[in-house]
């Protein structure tokens, strides 16, 4: 890697002051990963359906975060962050108001994939991941996991909130709350994004990125390696992210655990953020990585084994350690490789397939679920795509020290 005068000098302090407020932004606004996730019985048991049937919910809201996060992507590179975050928050509240009014499924559906998902998350995660790669270079790794780390923080602060709120009222009332919240508290943090990246700076850092041929693939190529890589990881990550709360009620284990369970798994997922964010400045995105995705597959095995109340937040607790650093690697690989004026579309598209591959994920173990009443062949599905991910990386970072 070339080191250039650019990426040599300190970060401004005003670069800090938006990594914190991209921070806050993301732990509150990513509340829409996890709202559905502790709901998922009480909306499959007021409908009447099958726990495939409710997972659609949390299935079209990450499909509806990923495809509008290359939307928002697109438009952040041209306009700002700002802009952005601006409409996902004000589209987050509205989807959860409306989806607290739904009188059917398909109406839930609409509420949580276009407003909470396409509209919403869209605009608070993949432009704000992206933009932080333009502000810092000399710490580029641990300021991505920073930011990346809010929806893991979120993850531990929603969910016991999320499932006392229900547990007290319901879930209607519970999501009607989470909206009025979104519209006062995160519209005022993103004025602080109203700056764009210095074009000095990112001229500058452009000197890091092979633009020719990355490893000896084309750009799209690589692009599209990544993306592949970034769906099979995701489709791992998702079993134990979006049904641990199910699995626990499944063994005898009361609702709340389950949800401190969830807690605890991404409390542990954001010292792994930070840990792996120390890890890929020294070492790189792609051993990071590989890293990042063998510890997960060695979790989900021994996952299939966790019956007692000790053992599930035992194995919550070390998948969160596993694979907290496997998401920010692909937007330092991304920003190594290719050219800063694309860091926009470029990284929210794999950052976006990633939430299409917990989308895809979070419903076909469902659908395993149903079919078997167990989550034994859901843990089985999860490590054949996790090992698929594994390959991709093995055979890049391959290349890589090949000097191809």
């Amino acid at each position: 890697m070339v080191v250039d005068a650019a990426s040599a000098e300190r970060e401004s302090s005003y670069a800090y002051i938006r990594l914190a407020a991209s921070l806050t932004i993301m732990t509150f606004g990513t509340v829409g990963m996890y709202a559905i996730v502790v709901a998922l019985k009480p909306i499959a048991a007021e409908f009447g359906s099958t726990r495939s049937d409710a997972s659609i919910a949390y299935a079209v809201t990450m499909i509806g975060f990923g495809v509008g996060g290359v939307i928002m992507g697109r438009w952040s590179d041209r306009v700002g962050v700002m802009w952005p975050c601006l409409l996902g928050s004000v589209m987050l509240a509205l989807g959860f108001v409306l989806a607290a009014q739904a009188e059917n499924l398909f109406q839930l559906y609409l509420a949580q994939g276009l407003l909470i998902g396409m509209l919403g998350n869209a605009g608070l995660f993949a432009p704000l991941v992206a933009d932080t790669t333009l502000w810092f270079h000399r710490r580029r790794g641990i300021a991505v996991a920073i930011v990346a780390s809010g929806n893991y923080l979120a993850g531990v602060v929603w969910p016991p909130i999320i499932q006392y709120s229900i547990d007290l009222t319901d879930w209607r009332t519970t999501y009607t709350r989470i909206g009025i919240f979104c519209l006062l508290a995160i519209p005022p943090l993103c004025l602080i994004l109203r700056r764009r990246a210095p074009s000095v700076m990112a001229a500058a850092s452009g000197i890091e990125a092979d633009t020719d041929r990355p490893l000896g693939i084309s750009p799209n190529g690589l692009h599209g390696l990544l993306c592949v890589a970034g769906i099979a990881c995701c489709v791992a990550m998702a079993v134990p992210q979006v049904h641990i709360v199910a699995l626990a009620t499944d063994l005898g284990h009361a609702a709340q655990r389950g949800a401190e369970m969830l807690a605890v798994m991404l409390a542990t997922g954001i010292i792994s953020r930070l840990a792996f964010g120390w890890i890929s400045d020294r070492i790189g995105g792609l051993p990071t990585l590989l890293l990042g995705g063998s510890l997960q597959a060695l979790m989900l095995f021994g996952f299939m084994f966790a019956e007692s109340l000790a053992s599930l937040y035992l194995m919550a607790a070390l998948f969160g350690l596993s694979q907290g650093g496997i998401v920010p690697s692909y937007a330092i690989i991304a920003r190594r490789y290719f050219v800063p004026g694309q860091a926009g579309w470029r990284i929210s598209l794999v950052l976006s397939l990633t939430l299409l591959g917990m989308a895809l994920g979070g419903w076909m173990a469902g659908l395993l679920y149903d079919w078997t009443g167990s989550y034994r062949l859901a843990f089985i599905n999860a490590i054949g795509f996790n090992l698929l991910n594994m390959a991709i990386a093995f055979v890049l970072l391959r290349r890589a020290r090949l000097g191809l």
